[in-house]
């Protein structure tokens, strides 16, 4: 059974700065691509930051030049640095991994997608 566990999220001023991470534990080959989305009210969650187990990332334009996402391979986990929060960043923030069970490529990657941390920015 693979489980994301995040944390990190609170309430913050606008301007602040919070850390979110997850975890990726249980039996499994390998992590590849691994990703923060967002959610506020309504059914869309939203994209903000991906990274390969390259080192590859992909930032959402609304988020750029302020948040980073960063991994480390050998712990399974991903973090994210949210810098100059502003209230519109008000969301819950969803953890996303692929993960594969084996070597074979054909056995196919299978996403799994971790509880959710609110984050809150106050005006």
């Amino acid at each position: 059974q693979v489980q994301l566990v995040e944390s990190g999220g609170g309430l913050v001023e606008a301007g602040g700065s919070l850390r979110l991470s997850c975890v990726a534990s249980g039996r499994m080959f390998n992590v590849n691509t691994m990703a923060w989305y967002r959610q506020t009210p309504g059914p869309q969650r939203e994209l903000v930051a991906r990274i390969t187990s390259g080192g590859d990332t992909y930032y959402a334009d609304a988020v750029k030049g302020r948040f980073t996402i960063s991994r480390d391979n050998a712990k399974n986990l991903v973090a994210l640095q949210m810098n100059s929060l502003k209230p519109e960043d008000t969301a819950v923030y969803y953890c996303r991994a692929g993960v594969t069970f084996s070597s074979n490529y054909y056995d196919g990657e299978y996403d799994y997608w971790g509880q959710g941390t609110q984050v809150t920015v106050s005006s």
